[in-house]
Protein backbone atom coordinates (compact mmCIF):
# COMPACT_ATOMS: atom_id res chain seq x y z
CA UNK A 1 0.00 0.00 0.00
CA UNK A 2 1.15 3.15 -0.78
CA UNK A 3 0.15 6.87 -0.88
CA UNK A 4 0.83 10.52 -1.63
CA UNK A 5 0.78 12.95 0.47
CA UNK A 6 1.14 16.97 0.58
CA UNK A 7 3.42 18.58 2.78
CA UNK A 8 4.57 22.28 2.88
CA UNK A 9 3.81 22.64 -1.18
CA UNK A 10 5.25 19.48 -1.56
CA UNK A 11 4.56 16.05 -2.76
CA UNK A 12 6.05 12.83 -1.86
CA UNK A 13 5.16 8.61 -2.90
CA UNK A 14 5.62 6.65 0.82
CA UNK A 15 4.65 3.19 1.64
CA UNK A 16 5.56 1.81 5.18
CA UNK A 17 9.10 1.88 6.17
CA UNK A 18 10.12 4.93 4.22
CA UNK A 19 12.37 7.49 5.58
CA UNK A 20 12.05 10.89 4.04
CA UNK A 21 13.05 14.36 4.77
CA UNK A 22 10.32 16.95 5.17
CA UNK A 23 10.41 20.83 6.28
CA UNK A 24 11.21 21.92 9.66
CA UNK A 25 8.76 22.25 12.00
CA UNK A 26 8.55 23.63 15.78
CA UNK A 27 7.43 20.28 17.82
CA UNK A 28 7.83 19.98 21.56
CA UNK A 29 10.54 17.78 22.77
CA UNK A 30 8.64 14.94 23.91
CA UNK A 31 6.73 14.41 20.03
CA UNK A 32 7.75 11.27 18.68
CA UNK A 33 5.29 10.59 15.94
CA UNK A 34 3.98 13.21 13.23
CA UNK A 35 0.27 13.30 11.12
CA UNK A 36 0.09 14.09 8.18
CA UNK A 37 -3.48 14.59 6.81
CA UNK A 38 -3.48 16.11 3.64
CA UNK A 39 -3.48 12.62 1.82
CA UNK A 40 -4.04 13.32 -2.51
CA UNK A 41 -4.09 9.34 -3.06
CA UNK A 42 -3.81 6.19 -1.86
CA UNK A 43 -3.34 3.13 -3.92
CA UNK A 44 -1.47 -0.59 -3.75
CA UNK A 45 -4.67 -3.12 -3.16
CA UNK A 46 -7.62 -3.18 -5.98
CA UNK A 47 -8.79 0.09 -6.45
CA UNK A 48 -6.52 3.29 -6.04
CA UNK A 49 -8.40 5.96 -3.74
CA UNK A 50 -7.99 9.47 -5.62
CA UNK A 51 -8.97 12.62 -4.02
CA UNK A 52 -10.43 15.64 -4.90
CA UNK A 53 -8.39 17.40 -3.78
CA UNK A 54 -7.97 15.34 -0.69
CA UNK A 55 -9.22 11.74 0.35
CA UNK A 56 -11.80 11.94 3.20
CA UNK A 57 -10.72 10.88 6.51
CA UNK A 58 -7.34 9.45 5.38
CA UNK A 59 -3.83 9.98 6.97
CA UNK A 60 -0.67 8.94 7.46
CA UNK A 61 1.39 8.44 10.64
CA UNK A 62 5.32 8.76 11.11
CA UNK A 63 7.98 8.65 13.93
CA UNK A 64 10.60 11.29 13.99
CA UNK A 65 14.40 10.10 13.76
CA UNK A 66 16.24 13.21 13.82
CA UNK A 67 16.31 16.75 12.65
CA UNK A 68 19.59 17.04 9.27
CA UNK A 69 20.84 19.61 7.24
CA UNK A 70 20.40 19.33 3.62
CA UNK A 71 23.50 20.20 0.99
CA UNK A 72 25.26 23.36 0.77
CA UNK A 73 24.24 25.85 -1.87
CA UNK A 74 25.96 28.81 -2.85
CA UNK A 75 24.73 32.22 -3.94
CA UNK A 76 27.36 34.29 -5.81
CA UNK A 77 26.26 37.66 -7.20
CA UNK A 78 27.94 39.53 -9.96
CA UNK A 79 28.21 42.59 -11.76
CA UNK A 80 30.56 43.13 -14.40
CA UNK A 81 32.88 46.55 -14.76
CA UNK A 82 31.68 47.53 -11.29
CA UNK A 83 34.01 45.62 -8.81
CA UNK A 84 31.01 44.09 -6.93
CA UNK A 85 30.83 40.40 -6.10
CA UNK A 86 29.30 38.58 -2.97
CA UNK A 87 29.28 35.07 -2.08
CA UNK A 88 27.07 33.45 0.51
CA UNK A 89 25.87 30.02 1.65
CA UNK A 90 23.00 28.45 2.73
CA UNK A 91 22.28 25.01 4.40
CA UNK A 92 18.65 24.15 5.27
CA UNK A 93 17.30 22.44 7.79
CA UNK A 94 15.13 19.27 7.50
CA UNK A 95 13.20 17.04 9.71
CA UNK A 96 13.79 12.96 8.99
CA UNK A 97 10.97 10.71 9.70
CA UNK A 98 9.87 7.06 9.06
CA UNK A 99 6.51 6.24 7.77
CA UNK A 100 4.88 3.86 10.22
CA UNK A 101 1.17 3.64 9.15
CA UNK A 102 -1.07 4.77 6.14
CA UNK A 103 -5.29 4.43 7.35
CA UNK A 104 -7.71 5.11 4.68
Amino acid sequence: MYAVIEDSGSQFKVSEGDVIRVDLRELDEKTSEIEFDRVLLIGGKGKPKIGTPLVDKAKVTADVLTEVRGEKITIIKYKRRKNYRRKRGHRQRFLRVKISGIQA
